[in-house]
């Protein structure tokens, strides 16, 4: 993935003809490059590939390469932490659905072939040896909203606090685990089949407890 180029600086009035980088494309490709290959595997060599930017140009505009793996963390779970907060946002009338909803964000994603398979949260959080402490302690937070989200839901979806606190832990071990399953080859097909079982569970508890 490249970059773009603007007529204009970034928010410069008056710099008219003077050409800069598309950040939010150059963070898009980062973010990517991290994704396929790691935090301790991507080089800056493979940065300035990945974005089309020279060394010094990433240094001055992105940030070393814990800056700028923390802002790219940062944009991938602001990006995804939306999409599931809109999926579960119809839990309180229709609970199974809304979890359904979740596991399809995952589902699509893992399927698009112009995204590398499994989860940039998941694969930091099992780096965290070779990580500093803010991007290891930035990615467990991330983990930790997951669970939070999901046992919102669950619990406007009228499951009472201990099986909404056990189900949001389970869902969002599975869903974890889809990224890294399919990292090992595992066929969305297959995957499917992983998420009707936790939905069948799931609908017998929400149908026990009505």
């Amino acid at each position: 993935m490249g970059f773009t180029k603007k007529a204009e600086h970034e928010g410069g009035a008056g710099m008219a003809g003077k050409k800069q980088f598309d950040i939010a494309t150059a963070l898009d490709a980062a973010m990517i490059q991290f994704w396929r290959a790691g935090y301790a595997d991507t080089s800056l060599d493979d940065l300035s590939r990945a974005t089309g930017l020279n060394r010094s140009s990433i240094y001055s505009s992105l940030g070393d390469k814990d800056t700028l793996f923390m802002r790219c963390l940062e944009r991938y779970t602001t990006r995804y932490g939306a999409k599931y907060d809109a999926a579960l946002s119809c839990a309180a009338d229709r609970p199974l659905a809304a979890a359904r909803a979740f596991f399809d964000i995952t589902l699509r994603r893992i399927a698009d072939p112009g995204l590398p398979d499994g989860c940039l949260v998941a694969q930091t959080v099992m780096a965290t040896p070779v990580l500093s402490a803010n991007v290891a302690a930035r990615a467990r937070e991330a983990i930790g909203l997951q669970h939070t989200r999901l046992r919102a839901a669950l619990k406007a979806g009228r499951l009472h606090d201990e099986a909404a606190e056990s189900f949001a832990t389970h869902l969002a071990a599975v869903n974890q685990s889809l990224a890294v399953m399919s990292r090992a080859g595992t066929s969305t097909e297959q995957l499917r089949a992983i998420v009707d079982v936790t939905l069948d569970a799931l609908a017998q508890t929400l149908d026990a407890s009505d």
